[in-house]
């Protein structure tokens, strides 16, 4: 009953505009004038039932590119172009989406919010907001290049970590790529994930504490040059030109320490130790067989010279080690290699004398939560496009950035690539200055001096309301309408 009630409610503040009647003629936004036509209803999906939204309806004839083209100033103003769902209806279409496979996600709004969508408008949504996310990483990368962001907090000592996952791929995403399946035939394509986070403490015997709710994320299935941009522009976000140490921590990947030479040149960089230690068990398999008490005893010496930071010795005994077989002896010569190249990665006696981590953990922890557990379940095959998106949404709800991409809903006008209505008025912005979405459709600013910024919120009506459904994370939704009215503007965002 409640539900109904809000319905109603909600359907009165939407349409207490007068359809957002802005006179016979306004701009179409491409330089022309469009003239009135008259009214249309559109029927809206929002979290409390279905409302329908009345609108003016606007015809510009000399976009003739289009055979005249339509305007509905109000849709933009609502975020409903091209969409019969609402922002808080696509909000949460795309929360759950992210979370689980969208058949499941679909069955879970109806039994815990009383929505029902169909399991295909539940993977449109998430794509769609996903790339609208990916949208305003772009415009925030763009930001930060340009010098123009300022860290969102000092870190004595920040930790950039990086590896790469397989995300299970559509045939024609993986055409042409090897791989070494027995056929040949590559299945996957690889999702590069990086994670900035920092550290202050320590734990009681001395080890490294990662500073909680530190970890954000970024990733995508990319080149390597373009992940480096990405990852880059989210350490400086996070305060890496102020930082006092940084440290890159990665396995033995030559992508991985080509990125962080080009990116984090003056930056401390680790290879995971575990990682090094698999090399060194690989070794043991190679020379004295899988399992022999020799080549364990010859791999716990190893490891013993390792943890010293004796990485010179350890070569020398790998390349001292006999082998009649070929094969055997280009293996350990690739390994000693590996130790060779990576040596100034690797002096872990320093580095945990300074208190370092040393491991790549929270990064390979990363790779399965943020990636692992949404993309890679039995029967999934991804484009690259829908991995990414949803890749984008995972980043921003495991990084405690979810409430900055919908700080306002004009951050996603149409979901993606509908540019923000012109003649609208501004209300003060609540968050703190610069936007930390910084969507460039949304913020711009007021106060060249001061540094001030203010959003896209309403447009020309007579009251401004605002009714938000709040998802609740727990075992249930706590459905909540937050209304406030002002004189300056109509804005629904239910």
């Amino acid at each position: 009953m409640m539900q109904k009630v809000g319905a109603v409610l909600v359907e009165q503040l939407l349409n207490s505009d007068h359809g957002g009647h802005g006179g016979q003629h306004l701009a179409c936004g491409r330089g022309h004038q469009a003239e009135f036509i008259d009214y249309r209803t559109k029927q809206l999906q929002t979290i409390l039932g279905d409302v329908q939204v009345r609108r003016a309806y606007y015809h510009c004839a000399e976009c003739r590119e289009e055979g005249g083209r339509g305007v509905i100033p109000k849709d933009q103003e609502l975020d409903i172009v091209g969409t019969s769902f609402s922002p808080g209806m696509r909000r949460l279409m795309a929360r759950v989406g992210a979370q689980e496979p969208f058949d499941a996600a679909r069955q879970d709004l109806a039994e815990l919010a009383g929505v029902v969508v169909p399991t295909k408008a539940v993977e449109r949504i998430s794509e769609a907001v996903g790339a609208a996310a990916e949208a305003a990483n772009g415009a925030e990368r763009a930001v930060i290049l340009a010098g123009q962001g300022l860290p969102v907090a000092e870190a004595a000592r920040l930790y950039v970590a990086l590896d790469g996952t397989g995300v299970p791929a559509v045939p024609r995403e993986t055409e042409g790529r090897a791989s070494k399946a027995a056929d040949g035939k590559a299945q996957t394509r690889e999702a590069k994930l990086g994670c900035v986070f920092t550290q202050t403490g320590f734990d009681e015997e001395g080890w490294p504490i990662r500073d909680p709710e530190s970890t954000t994320y970024v990733g995508a299935i990319e080149t390597a040059e373009e992940f480096g941009a990405r990852l880059y522009t989210e350490a400086v976000r996070r305060g890496l030109k102020r930082a006092t140490t940084v440290i890159v921590l990665g396995d033995g990947a030559p992508w991985i320490w080509n990125l962080a030479e080009a990116h984090f040149s003056g930056a401390v960089h680790i290879v995971d130790l575990y990682h090094a230690r698999e090399h060194l068990a690989a070794v043991g398999r190679l020379a004295f067989g899988s399992g022999s008490e020799p080549g364990k005893v010859w791999v716990a010496a190893r490891r013993d010279e390792l943890d010293a930071g004796e990485v010179e010795v350890v070569i020398a005994a790998i390349r001292n080690l006999p082998s009649n077989d070929p094969k055997v002896q280009n293996e350990l010569r690739k390994e000693a290699e590996y130790f060779e190249t990576n040596k100034l990665r690797m002096c872990y006696k320093h580095f945990r004398a300074r208190g370092f981590f040393v491991g790549s953990g929270v990064v390979e922890a990363g790779c399965k939560t943020v990636i692992g557990q949404r993309l890679n379940q039995s029967g999934m095959r991804w484009t690259v496009a829908g991995a990414n998106a949803v890749i984008a949404l995972r980043c921003r709800l495991l990084g405690n950035r979810w409430e900055d991409l919908w700080r306002s809903a004009a951050c996603l006008w149409s979901d993606v690539g509908v540019s923000a209505p012109t003649n609208l008025s501004h209300t003060r912005c609540p968050s703190p200055s610069p936007c930390p979405c910084l969507c460039p459709m949304q913020w711009f600013p007021v106060d060249p001096g001061g540094g001030r910024h203010e959003p896209f919120h309403s447009g020309t009506g007579t009251a401004r309301a605002q009714a938000r459904v709040e998802l609740d994370q727990s075992h249930f939704l706590r459905r909540q309408v937050r209304i406030d009215a002002s004189v300056d503007g109509t804005r629904g965002e239910v």
